[in-house]
């Protein structure tokens, strides 16, 4: 440990500094064919290094904040980005920063604030942590470790999970194990008090730096008994309330550390137990793993974590009672109350067992009822909730909200997109009446983009078809494309690899690093537009469905594909012009109205007719341009001689087959979401299920005497989140 303190040489420095450029320059440049799963290496390695050697950060401090400036004054706005989490990440390794790196580092995120949206919103967010971390050295590391890892304390209360969910579309079942040995941790039952004397340990070392008597330090928390609950908990108010108080009196937060510094010297020491190396290196977070077989998956896990229901029980899915009480709560009512609009079971579940003879029970059961209640107020309402929800388990559910945060991430392709957006929209629509998860648990959403697609010799270095939205995130946000995108392909390989290697093999951290870091850093999403479809099917009995996508929708004719043309067919005098039938290559003829997008958002109903044999539906922007919140609608015609179409862009639309034709429409590139004999289809944005269960009175926050109120500005539309590392097209 002592080597945290030490010196390093100038060969040292000078390899840091070409690591720095090495992860620089491959920003710079153009991606080449196989060389993008190894961006993500470099940086991972540099982070490794000084999670192995801490003694090297604080020459690694210095070389990022050169190239910060420099980066500032040559106006290279992509490595800003790059070098503002490369430097926090590097804080959060740190064992001991001096006093004038401190505030060098403050001054150069200060200057950034200038800098366009997202560089100043994100500079400015560093510069407060950094002027934080300054007033009480080591809290970042605290509240890290203490909300990953449920060290619960009086001050600070906040719990965080990573949730990892796999397509099983994506994974064949031969490798999950094996990614799953992986992520999740060796040990999930660890006992926290290994985690808080990590916590003691880097705080006093953070305070005092080479003042501290390290090794005797170690010693100490190894063999500390009770007392390591208390001073855990001294130490977490002290780093707090020197938050709150700021920089006003160091004098007495120094005198407080040092006080827990010689008590913990001092304290009588426990049975001998089994000694381990004392280590200050930040541990990886709480991760849980999981295969999406179930669209119910994640709602249940969500559930069970706000709950906190033990490890020990199955956290896949709840009880049958608790999951009928939860449709339950989450369906909107639609009988009126009386008798004879409810079903025999509900009904008799909500009489009284009346006194006397089965013959007079049986004769006035039908008249009595439970006794009726006052409406509960709002917080008791969702005490009541909770208790349908959770039945007889006996789970109690604290009254503070937001202090849980649901990191879900999910691996796979745009099909993995898709059942996200889907599911969201569903977790809205229970949320819609009465806040229950969301006022509970604060749900953010993490994407690492695996397909089981490989490319041939003749398409290498060409885009997977299967990657749209990653590749879209990848040109919003280029240090995720650096340290996300190219790792799909390594993430398979990687699992192979551990599949065919015995269990006493070493456990290979990789994939976890990588997830630890893109969980901790990436705070600020890509919003992906969500639409709306409405499949109406050909027939009087059939019910209309209303699905959601993200990604794309695919019309097809399945009746027209035995006899498309090719070019040749209609050439006059070729040999396969006798069997041409020009009839027979019309294609369909579809009605389409929609709303024309414009960039001054003055929508315009149009309308036209025209034979087709497809139609695709592309929700992002075919390049890099600000997308106009419309979808880009193509056509495909079977006759080749007739000239193309451009394409269009449309707010909405509703397409319709006027022949006695049925098409098949595809979601989100997703065999699961194949819907065939469809009749007409209509698309529009996705609308956020929480807002049409809004109250309809008028709002006391209106524009004046008879004025609209202010909700009807509020933008109801749904989208998809998913965090990247700068949220904003650069």
């Amino acid at each position: 440990m002592e080597e945290a303190f030490g010196g390093v040489s100038s060969v040292v420095e000078s390899s840091l500094y070409h690591n720095v450029h090495s992860i620089l320059r491959e920003l710079d440049c153009e991606p080449q064919a196989g060389s993008g799963c190894n961006k993500g290496m470099l940086r991972w390695t540099l982070h490794n290094r000084v999670d192995k050697n801490p003694s090297i950060s604080v020459p690694l401090l210095r070389v990022l904040i050169k190239e910060l400036e420099k980066a500032e004054r040559i106006d290279s706005k992509i490595r800003i980005i790059p070098l503002l989490h490369t430097l926090v990440y590097t804080v959060l390794q740190s064992v001991f920063i001096p006093e004038d790196l401190y505030r060098r580092m403050y001054f150069c995120l200060k200057s950034l604030v200038t800098l366009p949206v997202p560089y100043c919103a994100i500079a400015l967010y560093y510069a407060r942590q950094m002027k934080m971390e300054q007033n009480a050295p080591g809290i970042l590391y605290q509240r890290r470790v203490s909300a990953e890892h449920n060290l619960r304390s009086d001050l600070y209360t906040l719990h965080e999970k990573v949730f990892v969910f796999v397509d099983p579309d994506v994974f064949p079942p031969s490798l999950v194990n094996a990614l799953k040995a992986d992520v999740e941790c060796t040990d999930p039952g660890r006992d926290p008090l290994i985690y808080k004397r990590k916590v003691l340990l880097h705080t006093v070392l953070a305070g005092f730096g080479k003042k501290c008597q390290v090794d005797q330090l170690a010693q100490s928390l190894e063999h500390l008994g009770e007392e390591l609950e208390l001073h855990f908990q001294d130490l977490v108010t002290i780093l707090e309330q020197r938050t709150e108080d700021g920089a006003s009196d160091d004098v007495q937060y120094k005198t407080r550390l040092q006080e827990i510094y010689q008590d913990i010297l001092t304290a009588p020491k426990d049975s001998p137990c089994p000694s381990s190396q004392a280590e200050t290196q930040l541990p990886s977070p709480e991760v849980s793993f999981h295969v999406w077989n179930k669209e119910d998956d994640i709602w249940n896990e969500l559930v069970n974590f706000a709950l906190m229901v033990p490890a020990d029980r199955n956290s896949a899915c709840l009880d049958e009672d608790d999951l009928k009480r939860n449709s339950v709560m989450s369906t909107v009512s639609t009988d009126s109350g009386i008798e004879g609009d409810m079903a025999i079971s509900e009904l008799s579940s909500m009489m009284l067992e009346s006194q006397g003879s089965p013959e007079e029970q049986s004769s006035s059961q039908s008249f009595y009822r439970r006794p009726c209640v006052r409406c509960p107020k709002a917080g008791n309402r969702l005490t009541l909730m909770m208790e349908a929800i959770r039945g007889n388990g006996g789970y109690s559910l604290a009254k503070e909200e937001r202090n849980l945060t649901a990191r879900i991430l999910v691996m796979g392709d745009d099909r993995t997109l898709g059942r996200l957006a889907k599911t969201l929209h569903t977790i809205r629509k229970r949320e819609a009446r009465h806040l229950l998860l969301t006022k509970r648990v604060n749900m953010e959403m993490y994407y690492i983009p695996v397909t089981d697609q490989t490319l041939s010799p003749v398409q290498e270095g060409a885009p997977e078809d299967m990657l749209t939205l990653a590749g879209y995130l990848g040109s919003v946000d280029p240090w995720y494309d650096c340290n996300i995108n190219g790792l799909g392909a390594m993430i398979l390989k990687l699992a192979q690899m551990k599949s065919t290697q015995s269990e006493s093999s070493d456990r290979n951290t990789f994939l976890l690093d990588i997830i630890s870091y893109y969980t901790r850093v990436s705070q600020h999403p890509v919003h992906l537009p969500i639409y709306s479809v409405k499949i109406c099917f050909s027939g009087l009995s059939s019910k209309a469905v209303e699905e959601v996508f993200v990604a794309q929708l695919a019309v097809d004719f399945p009746e027209l594909r035995r006899c498309r043309a090719t070019f040749k067919d209609t050439i006059k005098g070729s040999v396969r012009y006798k069997k041409y039938n020009p009839q027979e290559f019309q294609g369909a003829v579809v009605s389409i109205n929609y709303r024309k997008a414009s960039i001054s958002d003055r929508e315009k109903e149009m309308g036209m007719s025209l034979p087709m044999s497809g139609m695709l539906i592309n929700v992002l922007p075919s390049c890099r341009v600000r997308s106009l919140h419309s979808v880009s609608i193509s056509f495909q015609d079977s006759n080749p001689s007739r000239p193309s179409r451009h394409s269009l862009r449309a707010v909405s639309a509703n397409i319709r087959v006027l022949e006695e034709q049925t098409f098949t429409v595809c979601l989100d590139k997703d065999p699961r979401k194949t819907f065939e004999k469809v009749q007409s289809i209509e698309v529009s944005p996705c609308l956020d299920p929480g807002y049409s269960h809004q109250p309809s009175t008028k709002s006391k926050y209106s524009l004046g005497e008879g004025g609209e109120p202010l909700c009807k500005y509020i933008n109801k539309t749904l989208t998809l989140p998913i965090n990247t590392f700068c949220g904003i097209e650069q």
